[in-house]
């Protein structure tokens, strides 16, 4: 006979690791306990078989994430009651985390769905392997008294099964039927009840009518109708071009996308369940969902979803955030009553407490565009010195990341720090992260720009904690994300302040974050006539960028009066509110404006999202990049000598598509050769790749090929996204090395 304390350190709350761990015992005959400690598992053990046993819960259950585990051996008299059992928790260390929401698994689907089960037809069913996580979390350790489910005490039966050993449910903290758990309810737009007693065939059967209906999920509210209502919806929402993104049955799948890898298949079936944006088997199809070529696409991941379909007689429904872009979740009702009323027809809500809102992931090609649900919060292992550290993320898809005893932890998609409502989510955000960490900032980092919303805070926060602080340049902040060894670092974006005080956005970063990273290549210094109206108007942008005759009467061919075509050059001529960029993403909307596909932006990224909507059916024609040596000594890709060129293509008749496809290749063939000649003199073999534009596949393909026909690898961060939802992490990791350097 072995006894041993055995100590499991990681993600071990929230995945069922007592209930394993007690499994495991009664299997292999072992005397002891279990208790959690915040982010480990203190386990007493003792039994013949103690070898096997140890061996079995150092993997853990299959959601959970084991950091280390030690083992240290005591006398056989240590353990003297018989049997095994589970202590109650106590606070602790807390270098582990909650993890993600997590899908209705499919054992408890096979109950939701079972009559004889007595969870038949229950919409909130879960167990240890799945069910609401962070968004119901209030404070650590992971019991149900500090969550929402705190409300709901448990009735006879469903205690029975939380302390049956041989139960999935055994100590699963979510656990709550029909008779106990939360309850769902069916509103009118004013909040009054609709009488049924089944609220969600009921609402099945509005949906199914033409009505819009918003509908509480696990982290906020969804704006939900048939494909055949989706244009009026976009129309009440202000989003008349927008892309939707919708959520169907894995058998209707071959309808609508074509086929996935079997990597993208696994993720948008597994844990995370999140939006994949996949290619519409006919690009001209389904344009009321999407004008593009692709349709974003999600699977049913709650039971409530679930139930939903079972009644719907549509094979899909648009499924999309009830929040207004780049705004944090709605999870209340009553803001759904008061805001929404003119948008939603009916309201089916719940009374579980959303303590944590908490959006949709996004991925494409196995990338992630947005981290929310199911990806985050995020933890990532990096030895970044003793100081707890604070990353407060850029202005726009914002995040923040918290550093604590060689973990970082990202928190959920937030928004676009632009408004006050969406800076008080920021400012809970770090609040809660704070708090399941217990970390306590010493050092904030943050973007170099001195205006943005978060750079005030984090000031702010310095002052308060006492903390450093410690800017970081927005494009410095993407490569350091993708690793911190010297590399040639190729950022490409739609804005972030510069050295300079100009906009970059299209840059070569040679170097690491201990050492620095020196700017060796950019695309050309452009002009923004108007500024942001330029981000707006493409068509402002285009002029930037050619300000000539042929602009001119290109735009007055289109509509533009002679006091507007005077206002525009002689603010471009004059650079008054005309702030010079190397932005990618402003080509890209030139490019778009220039074909004249995406004259006005209505929702972020539409001129380059449609650009590469044509390009997607087009062929590219050969043309040439020019680079020169800049004034600043770096390489520059001459960006205006590409749209001039595919000016004179569209002159000669070439197709929107096959131009569209000719900008694409051009300017990342263009890009590509700025990281190859910064490559070769500095000897540097490696490339890191980072920034929006890189979601773009033609563009980041075309890179990719080319880097490596020169001998070049190219590594990509897989866990963060390509666009700003990594700077927060770029940010901590940037002021983490620096620290530790003593160059901070």
């Amino acid at each position: 006979m072995r006894c041993g304390r055995i100590i499991v350190r990681g993600i071990v709350q929230g995945v069922g690791f007592r209930p394993f761990v007690y499994a495991a015992a009664v299997r292999f005959g072992i005397a002891g306990t279990v208790i959690n400690h915040g982010s480990e598992v203190e386990i007493t053990a003792c039994g013949d078989r103690f070898d096997e046993f140890c061996r079995e819960v150092s993997a853990g259950p299959k959601m959970s994430v084991i950091d280390s585990v030690t083992v240290e051996p005591f006398p056989e008299t240590y353990v003297t009651e018989p049997g095994f059992s589970i202590l109650p928790s106590t606070d602790g260390a807390r270098t582990g985390f909650i993890p993600a929401d997590i899908a209705t698994c499919d054992s408890c689907l096979a109950d939701i769905m079972n009559p004889a089960s007595r969870y038949y037809g229950y919409w909130a069913t879960s167990c240890t392997d799945c069910g609401p996580r962070y968004s119901i979390i209030r404070a650590v350790p992971y019991d149900r008294e500090r969550t929402s489910m705190e409300m709901f005490p448990p009735c006879d039966d469903c205690c029975a099964d939380y302390q049956n050993p041989t139960n999935r449910r055994h100590h699963a903290q979510t656990i709550a039927c029909s008779n106990c758990g939360p309850k769902l309810s069916l509103l009118t737009a004013a909040g009054v009840p609709v009488a049924t007693d089944d609220p969600i065939r009921a609402t099945a059967e509005l949906l199914d009518a033409g009505h819009i209906v918003a509908v509480r999920g696990v982290g906020g509210y969804h704006i939900c109708c048939i494909e055949e209502e989706a244009s009026r919806l976009k129309q009440l929402l202000g989003r008349p071009h927008q892309s939707l993104a919708v959520m169907m049955k894995p058998e209707s799948l071959s309808e609508y996308v074509l086929p996935m890898t079997a990597s993208e298949e696994e993720m948008l079936k597994g844990p995370v369940h999140p939006i994949m944006i996949l290619d519409k088997i006919d690009p001209a199809a389904h344009t009321e969902l999407s004008e593009l070529h692709n349709l974003g696409v999600m699977l049913p991941y709650t039971g409530l979803h679930h139930l939903l379909f079972r009644h719907l007689q549509h094979p899909l429904l648009v499924m999309t955030s009830a929040n207004a872009p780049g705004t944090p979740m709605i999870t209340e009702t009553s803001y759904i009553s008061e805001r929404m009323g003119n948008v939603a027809e009916f309201i089916l809500s719940h009374d579980r407490e959303i303590v944590n809102r908490c959006d949709d992931s996004v991925m494409r090609d196995g990338y992630i565009i947005r981290l929310s649900r199911g990806l985050a919060p995020l933890r990532t292992a990096m030895d970044l010195g003793e100081h707890h550290i604070l990353g407060v993320g850029p202005e726009l898809n914002a995040n923040a990341t918290i550093y604590k005893e060689g973990f970082m932890v990202t928190s959920p998609h937030i928004g676009n720090i632009r408004n006050p409502a969406t800076v008080a989510y920021l400012e809970e955000t770090i609040e809660k992260l704070t708090s399941l960490t217990g970390a306590k900032p010493e050092i904030i980092a943050h973007d170099l720009h001195p205006q943005f919303l978060s750079t005030r805070l984090a000031h702010a926060l310095a002052e308060e904690w006492g903390a450093v602080l410690c800017p970081v340049q927005h494009h410095r902040a993407h490569i350091a994300s993708v690793t911190t060894e010297e590399v040639v670092g190729i950022a490409i974006d739609g804005v972030g302040y510069g050295d300079d005080a100009t906009i970059w956005g299209g840059e070569i970063l040679t170097g690491s974050p201990a050492e620095g990273y020196v700017r060796t290549g950019h695309l050309e210094q452009v002009l923004m006539p108007g500024g942001d109206l330029a981000t707006k108007f493409p068509e402002r942008m285009l002029y930037g960028i050619l300000p000539d005759e042929e602009t001119i009467s290109l735009l007055a061919g289109r509509g533009w009066d002679d006091m507007s075509l005077r206002v525009l050059a002689q603010q471009t001529k004059k650079r008054f509110n005309s702030p010079a960029t190397t932005s990618t993403g402003r080509i890209l909307d030139a490019a778009a404006a220039l074909l004249g596909i995406c004259r006005e932006r209505t929702y972020d990224g539409e001129p380059s999202m449609v650009l590469e909507a044509y390009a997607a059916r087009g062929t590219p024609q050969p043309l040439a990049a020019r680079i020169v040596k800049g004034s600043d000594g770096a390489d520059v890709l001459m960006t205006s000598d590409i749209l001039r060129e595919v000016r004179e293509m569209i002159g000669r008749g070439v197709s929107v598509s096959d131009t569209a496809a000719t900008i694409q290749t051009t300017l990342a063939t263009g890009i590509a050769a700025l990281a190859i000649r910064s490559a070769e003199r500095t000897g540097i073999t490696t490339a890191a790749l980072s920034g929006g534009v890189a979601i773009n596949r033609s563009i980041r393909e075309t890179i990719l090929a080319e880097l490596s026909a020169a001998g070049i690898s190219c590594v990509t961060n897989p866990r963060y996204p390509f666009g700003d939802g990594c700077i927060s992490c770029g940010q901590v990791v940037t002021a983490g090395i620096l620290v530790k350097e003593g160059k901070l």
